[in-house]
């Protein structure tokens, strides 16, 4: 392991070195806090096509917050623009569709690959005169004081800090140390993740197809190539996963369709079991968490990131403007303004996304014909597609400055 600095005082200290964690970390840093990451990885040896085969799709208004910390520079040059969503239950000709010149005013998002973003906020946190990162590093011990949080890494240093952040994922040990609870449930799916070529432009448009068995999304990305995200029960999953190069297109085309002509998949696969978890508490004694270290959820609608980068917009807001004013931003006083701004949020939308989950990983013919008819009834009405789309693009209720478009 590498041996760390040692470093004596910092506003934050973050653990996790994600894209959540750097983009927190890049956040805060802009308006002046000192931050340090921790991370157990070698970060700079996970920028890597291998590491990480995903793609995001970012909201609109997540997008804005982007371009305003001036990151979008940084991890959106690759990024394909969202310009219509195309939803079909199984085979049927029943289908929704969601194009953005009905609210002409941009895109319904961006698909960047998490490789290019991974990449572009390493560059941009390691070139940050307020950003320590440390990696591979991890936390020892933690020890709480009046004023501040004491932290003693393994390799020896020690930081103290007003507020700990967990950034560190579904698995998170700070979580579990801090005595915050889970509630977790499994779908039963596993998510297949690869990237495909196919012959005829995509138009920008994604497309998400829903089957008992799981949501089968193609996902735009630049040159003639898409991001798929194929769910399978986990049997399957594992068989499709040990195919050769040539049975997977076989069965990949079955599932595709021949509407952009010939398909292959262009090598590498992921394999991600899904399920949903939800944490009982956001903060402990100055501690608090952010992400999917707080929330996990299907990605059924491609909503995962968004709520990671909208805690962010919430946490920057509420502890920036305490640390102007001089309060103390580790304490329950401030970290309550964080947690009253996104619980709801973030609850309303996993168990959003848990109920379309079930609702379309079902063949029960009443609720088959149900949802169909569902999905015609909101095909024929303007203003219910345009509030869906308003919920997708992140643009609904009291947003954050940074979700605005506006500095802190």
């Amino acid at each position: 392991m590498a041996k760390a600095k040692v470093i004596s005082k910092a506003d934050i200290l973050i653990s996790g070195a994600g894209v959540v964690g750097m983009t927190l970390a890049f956040s805060l840093a802009t308006h002046g806090l000192k931050v340090v990451i921790v991370d157990a990885l070698d970060v700079k040896k996970s920028l890597n096509d291998k590491f990480d085969g995903r793609s995001y799709a970012i909201s609109y208004a997540p997008y804005v917050m982007l371009r305003t910390l001036g990151l979008w520079d940084k991890i959106g040059a690759e990024a394909q623009p969202i310009n219509e969503i195309h939803v079909t239950d199984g085979n049927s000709p029943v289908f929704l569709h969601f194009d953005q010149k009905e609210l002409g005013d941009g895109p319904l998002g961006q698909m960047v690959e998490v490789r290019h973003i991974r990449a572009g906020l390493y560059d941009a946190v390691t070139e940050h005169k307020n950003i320590t990162l440390l990696s591979p590093e991890r936390i020892a011990s933690t020890e709480n004081f009046p004023g501040h949080i004491s932290v003693t890494l393994e390799g020896g240093a020690k930081i103290e800090a007003s507020l700990l952040v967990g950034a560190e994922g579904r698995g998170s040990t700070l979580r579990q140390q801090n005595d915050i609870k889970i509630r977790n449930w499994d779908y039963n799916q596993t998510a297949i993740v690869t990237t495909v070529q196919h012959e005829l432009d995509h138009q920008g448009i994604a497309h998400e197809k829903f089957y008992p068995s799981g949501p089968f999304a193609i996902l735009p990305l630049k040159n003639k190539r898409s991001s798929i995200v194929w769910c399978e029960r986990p049997k399957r999953a594992k068989t499709i996963m040990s195919l050769s190069e040539r049975s997977f297109d076989a069965e990949l085309s079955k599932k595709f369709g021949d509407f952009l002509g010939e398909v292959k998949s262009l090598g590498q696969r992921w394999s991600y079991p899904l399920s949903m978890q939800l944490a009982d508490a956001y903060t402990a004694e100055r501690f608090c968490l952010i992400g999917d270290a707080v929330h996990g959820i299907h990605p059924i609608a491609g909503q995962g990131f968004n709520l990671g980068l909208r805690d962010i917009a919430a946490l920057s807001e509420v502890l920036v403007e305490g640390h102007r004013l001089g309060e103390d931003i580790g304490s329950e006083l401030v970290l309550e303004r964080y947690v009253h701004w996104r619980r709801t949020d973030n609850n309303i939308l996993a168990l959003g996304m848990d109920g379309l989950t079930r609702l379309f990983s079902n063949d029960n013919g009443v609720v088959t014909f149900a949802r169909r008819a569902g999905l015609a009834a909101v095909e024929e009405l303007p203003a219910v597609k345009k509030f869906f789309m308003r919920h997708a693009r992140g643009t609904v209720g009291k947003l954050p400055k940074l979700l605005r478009g506006k500095s802190l």
